[in-house]
Formats: structure tokens, C-alpha cells, sequence
């Protein structure tokens, strides 16, 4: 199998130097380039076609959520990879919107960056612990369903837990794996939040939230 082709961008050169520091003790992964801001990253996406992009969102001329934007209008298969120090919901569901496939802080440590790195890869999202209930925190509800008698959005931990999974796209057996449950458990915590938040789509929770605006204050 070829290596993952990865592209870091930030504004730091501190920040770039670490993170190439740690990939670069890792087996599977080539550095392809760096970038100290948004519009030297697009330009440099198109020379070098990497796969996975390493993304600050605060940087100067053209910030992370434009330049990851730019870069998946351009180059759709180009995953992004969101790394900063910014835990609003704002910045979180702008940059999913503009296409980013996962969202870690950088307080995370390195196992954390390469398990969002491998499961982005192979075709999921990842969010870390914060992000994560971030996110959650907002979709409660704005995801209720509009009625004279408003559905129960008291969720509960175990199905918080499911959700987190549910938005890392985990399926069944694997959210049934991870929780030590059966499937059948998962079925039924799904039917609850969809019951809980009103949402019509279970696999894409988040996303459905995010792309009719139902984080919009």
C-alpha cells in the first residue's frame, strides 16, 4: 500500500515543525508539503495532490474554513483535517460545511492525531472529545422537532455516547463493540435519539444538522 500523502498548514512554523516531527516517526505517512497560509495551500494542493490535509483555521490572507473550501470545490477527494486551538460551535460548523472531514484540537496528542488521520483516510470523520460535545451541545435542540407539544431531548449518557459514535460514523457492530452492547441495544439508543432530537437521519445526524442549518442561533 502507498503512504498517505499529507499536507500541513499553519500559520506557525513551530506548530508545522511538530507536527512533521511526529508523522515522521510514523510508518505510512509522507509529508508532501507545508504552508504557512490558506492560498499558498491551495495553490500548493494543486501541484502535489496530497490526500490528506492538515488545516489551522486562524491564519492570515485566506483562513483555514476558505482555503478548505477552495481546496474541495477543486479537488473533491482531498480530505481535510481540522487542527486548532478554536472550540466554538461556529468554527466547528463552519469549517464541516466547507468540507473538513474531521476537527481536533491542539492540545490533542499524538495518538489522537493519527487515529483522526487513519479513520479520515479510510473513509469516516473524527472529532475529538471536545469538538464532539461542542457539537452536541447545539444539536439537543435545534434538532426538536417543531410540534404544540415538543418532544423529550433529555438524553441520556449512554445514548450521548452513541451519538459521538454515530457522528464518527461508526456502524452498528462497531458502536455495539465499542460499548460492549448488542447490536439490537444500538437500534434501539438510534430510535430514541431520533425520537429525542427530532432528526430524520441517523447515520448523518450531524450532518443533516449541519446542512439545513440547525445550528444556526
Amino acid at each position: 500500500m502507498a503512504n498517505i500523502k499529507i499536507a500541513i498548514v499553519d500559520d506557525h512554523q513551530i506548530v508545522r515543525d511538530g507536527i512533521k516531527i511526529l508523522l515522521e516517526d510514523e510508518p505510512g505517512f509522507d509529508i508532501v508539503f507545508e504552508a504557512e497560509s490558506g492560498d499558498k495551500a491551495v495553490e500548493l494542493s494543486e501541484e502535489h495532490e496530497p490526500d490528506l490535509i492538515i488545516m489551522d483555521i486562524t491564519m492570515p490572507i485566506m483562513n483555514g474554513i476558505e482555503a478548505t473550501q477552495a481546496i474541495k470545490e477543486k479537488s473533491p477527494d482531498i480530505k481535510v483535517l481540522a487542527l486548532t486551538m478554536l472550540t466554538e460551535d461556529q468554527h466547528i460548523r463552519k469549517m464541516i460545511k466547507a468540507g473538513a472531514s474531521g476537527y481536533i484540537l491542539k492540545s490533542s496528542g499524538k495518538e489522537e492525531l493519527i487515529k483522526a488521520i487513519n479513520s479520515i483516510i479510510n473513509g469516516k470523520h473524527y472529532f475529538s472529545d471536545d469538538a464532539t460535545q461542542t457539537i452536541l451541545h447545539q444539536l439537543v435542540e435545534p434538532t426538536v422537532s417543531k410540534s404544540t407539544e415538543p418532544k423529550d431531548a433529555n438524553i441520556t449518557d449512554r445514548e450521548l455516547e452513541v451519538l459521538k459514535l454515530i457522528v464518527n460514523e461508526f456502524t452498528n457492530q462497531e458502536i455495539a463493540d465499542q460499548l460492549f452492547v448488542s447490536v439490537r441495544t444500538v437500534d434501539s439508543h438510534r430510535r430514541n435519539l431520533l425520537q429525542k432530537t427530532g432528526a430524520k437521519n441517523t447515520a448523518g445526524l450531524v450532518k443533516y444538522a449541519l446542512n439545513n442549518n440547525l445550528f444556526e442561533s
